[in-house]
């Protein structure tokens, strides 16, 4: 078992799950909403006719493309380094 880092890093590091933690959990929602919406779009088509276009995969693909952004954001890892951070606002700074 590790130990969790205590100090002022440790309310940094605190800060950093817990926003990690709840773009998960919202995209958890965002992806089961999408599901739900899409699944009930399908079941309206197969309903109404069947041979006819598949006009819900407008919204599945559409809605698709912003449900994998929503993961790829709440998934990748990817937190900014202290360096880049300093690298970027030298970088911004007015030259005089």
């Amino acid at each position: 078992m590790t130990s969790i880092p205590t100090g002022p890093d440790s309310d940094l590091l605190r800060d950093q799950a817990i926003k990690r933690l709840k773009k998960r959990r919202d995209f958890h929602a965002h992806l089961l909403v999408y599901v739900l919406v899409n699944t009930f779009f399908v079941v309206i088509w197969a309903a109404i006719n069947r041979q006819g276009f598949f006009w819900p995969v407008f919204p599945i693909v559409g809605w698709g493309i912003g449900v994998v952004m929503n993961g790829w954001d709440a998934y990748r890892g990817e937190e900014f380094s202290e360096q880049s951070i300093r690298r970027e606002m030298e970088r911004l700074r007015p030259r005089g």
